[in-house]
């Protein structure tokens, strides 16, 4: 089967693999149909990922059709699509047996830990398929990147009418937004790029958007009168706008950080204490935000029509893909198709 691996930062192959096999009743085998292209991949080629080994192969936003599964309680069947929850967690962790399966303490993802699904086959477990019988191939790519939005939106406890910044405007920040504005908050968003900011005010109907080489320090005292947001979430994934993050909160208000980095992030202690904030990491998403997800999707509640800008087939991802890391190139999200 067609397989591309990621050798070495800067340096992916397109290669023939032996095809899996089922093991366990509990696992079925999916044909790979549409992979969605994460920051986390774009990292991985630069070689700046966190918890990373090479050669891997990439691909944890996945759209697939069942190619073979045993009896189940979901009950699952050959051809159906389904999104894929690569989040394989233990079961038996502290973690785990509170229901926290995204930080299972021995978590591995699929195209980060363990290889992924850019291969035309992948064994995966039963329990992590989401079936739907709406939802196109490319839509349920897309579920896994929203997860990770709805969950940090969910980690927020959002009420209405409150102000919600979102520093950084690529896919997780976009993920962050739509469900912001789903939780009925004031959505503010600041980014580098004029381009994401154009589309957030275009087909996000955003109404703030401020350029961060443009004081937005004084612009958001401006939005929220003086008061400041009273959730900041920050998906740059860069330490310097995660230590930023601090100066955008309201007294009494939590920062949350969406983007993960590979740095320390510090902040000034008396500065915390004095506004009571609240620090909140989010990681991932369980499959009950999958299901949700679904549900929006199905409904039309949450659209995702913009979002994929760029395609390519597997025989050409290799060539392109250098070209979805430059900021001229207008890269919201790629999508590679098996």
């Amino acid at each position: 089967m067609k397989t591309i691996t990621l050798e070495q930062p800067g340096h992916f192959t397109l290669g023939e693999t032996e095809s899996p096999t089922l093991s366990s009743a509990e696992e079925a085998l999916v044909r790979v149909r549409r992979v969605g292209v994460c920051g986390t991949d774009l990292h991985a080629y630069q070689g700046n990922q966190p918890f990373f080994t090479y050669p891997r192969i990439l691909g944890h936003e996945l759209g697939v059709e069942i190619v073979e599964v045993g009896p189940n309680e979901a009950g699952l069947q050959p051809g159906d699509r389904c999104a894929v929850e690569p989040y394989l967690n233990c079961g038996e962790c502290i973690a785990c047996r509170r229901g926290k399966t995204n930080c299972c303490v021995r978590l591995q993802v699929l195209g980060v830990h363990t290889d992924g699904g850019m291969r035309e086959l992948i064994r995966v477990p039963v329990r992590k398929l989401h079936k739907s019988s709406v939802l196109t191939l490319e839509q349920l790519a897309l579920v896994e990147t929203l997860g990770i939005g709805a969950h940090a939106v969910d980690r927020a406890k959002l009420e209405p009418e409150e102000f919600a910044l979102v520093i950084g405007a690529g896919p997780i920040g976009l993920s962050v937004i739509q469900f912001a504005q789903a939780a009925g908050a004031q959505v503010i968003v600041l980014d580098v790029n004029p381009r994401r900011l154009e589309f957030c005010r275009r087909q996000l109907n955003v109404a703030f958007t401020l350029r961060a080489d443009e004081n937005p320090l004084e612009q958001v005292k401006a939005i929220t009168a003086g008061d400041m947001p009273t959730a900041v979430f920050d998906a740059t994934g860069s330490a310097q706008s995660m230590h930023n993050a601090f100066q955008y909160v309201a007294h009494g208000g939590r920062i949350v950080f969406v983007g993960l980095v590979q740095a320390d992030i510090s902040f000034h202690d008396p500065d915390l204490h004095r506004r009571e904030l609240t620090i909140l990491a989010t990681r991932n998403s369980t499959g009950a935000d999958f299901q949700r997800i679904i549900s929006l999707l199905e409904s039309g509640q949450v659209d995702t029509t913009p979002w994929i800008t760029h395609r390519a087939a597997c025989q050409e991802m290799i060539g392109q893909f250098p070209r979805w890391l430059e900021p001229e190139t207008g890269v919201i999200k790629a999508m590679v198709e098996f």
